[in-house]
């Protein structure tokens, strides 16, 4: 009597499940133990996509060239007997397509801050596969543990003002999966905000009250100074 064939395994034998354009990918297909010879066949999405017969207990080598994004999703593999009906079916394994991060921008909302001020910086990735992880620097130090972000949103940082020092180039810069794909922000530098003296509103308000005094006294002249002047007269 011909031996039941087990669910086969599907594994990954070369290259990774986040693919990358033109990326070779090796999915293995066994089922032990069974009747031989064994026929395995590769689906995606229910799609049959290759099929191979094994006349031993080697695993079916299948290996895929990722030429466009419908090359990836989820695929599973069947194992039958020639000489049985029907067949079992594998695990699924997922490939994902991952893309490059465009360049981040770093960004704040107020590009002027004074000494004892708190300000923000954000940094933003528009486009690339998620997670995308960030970090900021300040000349060539980093100033804040890496951030990495599940959503399609800025990371922000927090920023005390406290000297002259704090007054110099920021950047960030963003990577994700995708291989050898870091990229650096755009520099950014706060401007010192200029500091109003305490005495300025009193020279002004002084100014305005002077400046008063002056067009209520020519006003006056035509109504009361040259009317006196003629009576004396």
């Amino acid at each position: 009597f011909p031996e039941m064939l087990s669910n086969p395994k599907l594994v990954l034998v070369q290259g990774t499940l986040n693919v990358v354009m033109k990326q070779n990918v090796t999915l293995s297909c066994l089922s032990e133990p069974g009747s031989l010879p064994v026929r395995y066949t590769l689906f995606k999405h229910n799609q049959q996509v290759s099929a191979l017969n094994r006349s031993d207990l080697t695993p079916a080598l299948f290996t895929l060239t990722i030429n466009s994004a419908s090359d990836v999703g989820e695929y599973k593999c069947k194992a039958e007997c020639n000489n049985s009906s029907g067949g079992k079916y594998s695990n699924s394994l997922n490939l994902t397509f991952i893309e490059p991060i465009s360049k981040p921008v770093l960004s704040s909302p107020t590009s002027q801050a004074k000494k004892g001020q708190n300000v923000t910086l954000s940094c933003f990735s528009e486009n690339g596969s998620l997670p995308i992880t960030y970090l900021f620097f300040k000349g060539k130090q980093t100033i804040s543990p890496q951030k990495t972000m599940q959503k399609r949103e800025a990371a922000v940082i927090f920023l005390f003002i406290k000297s002259l020092s704090d007054f110099g180039t920021y950047k960030c810069k963003a990577n994700n999966s995708f291989p050898n794909n870091t990229k650096y922000s755009n520099g950014f530098n706060f401007t010192l905000a200029e500091e109003r003296s305490h005495s300025q509103p009193l020279i002004i308000s002084l100014g305005l009250i002077l400046l008063l005094l002056t067009i209520g006294f020519a006003l006056a002249i035509p109504f009361f100074i040259i009317p006196l002047y003629k009576a004396s007269e």
